[in-house]
């Protein structure tokens, strides 16, 4: 019998790879447009979806999601790319000391959050705040990006998907005209962006 069941897991390992070390983490930072196309970029992360969640509210839409933070779920190969190497390049495609929303956009829809599914993401995430409040030299209280326990992720619209890609000077435009990598570069310098090692 165990050889049977390793006899599937081979099979399942050869069919359909990309799932076997398959990982979730959904993040909040401000625009989805803006998180999605950034963390896509990271060898090892096979998809990001933009979408709702943190809050109560059942089936929520662009027009109303209150309740919620705009957010991406992303998929990754834990074999491929660490949960550490995510929450860096997270924090710095976001302004951490920001609680009231993320650049031009204000609001609770567009706090900061990460949302972790146990205690090992929980302890990873936590880390990544002292690791993020060094590197910035600013004390640990000024770091206001909530750590919540992971609840239920509710896909965005389809025209919301991809849409660095399938709008691509609107993007830009958005992206420039909210003063996004402006910040980001003030406040990270060349990290800014990157998935460098944290300086502490």
């Amino acid at each position: 019998m165990k050889y049977f069941f390793s006899l599937i897991i081979a099979l399942s390992i050869f069919i359909n790879p990309i799932n076997t070390f398959a990982e979730e983490l959904i993040l909040a930072g401000g625009c989805f447009w803006c998180l999605e196309h950034d963390l896509e970029s990271l060898k090892g992360v096979n998809f990001v979806q933009s979408g709702y969640s943190g809050g109560d509210l059942q089936n929520p839409t662009y027009e109303n999601h209150e309740g919620h933070q705009e957010v991406v779920l992303v998929h990754y190969d834990s074999q491929l790319v660490t949960l550490k190497e995510i929450l860096r390049l997270y924090f710095r495609n976001i302004d951490p000391l920001d609680g009231k929303g993320q650049f031009c956009d204000r609001g609770d829809s567009y706090r900061p959050v990460i949302f972790y599914k146990d205690s090992i993401e929980k302890s990873d995430a936590e880390k990544a705040l002292i690791s993020a409040s060094n590197e910035l030299r600013v004390p640990l209280e000024k770091i206001s990006v909530e750590l919540k326990s992971k609840s239920q992720f509710w896909l965005a619209e389809e025209y919301h998907q991809d849409f660095a890609e399938r709008n691509e000077l609107k993007y830009k435009f958005y992206r420039f005209s909210c003063g996004r990598d402006q910040k980001l570069d003030k406040l990270w310098g060349d990290k800014a962006r990157s998935t460098n090692l944290w300086s502490e």
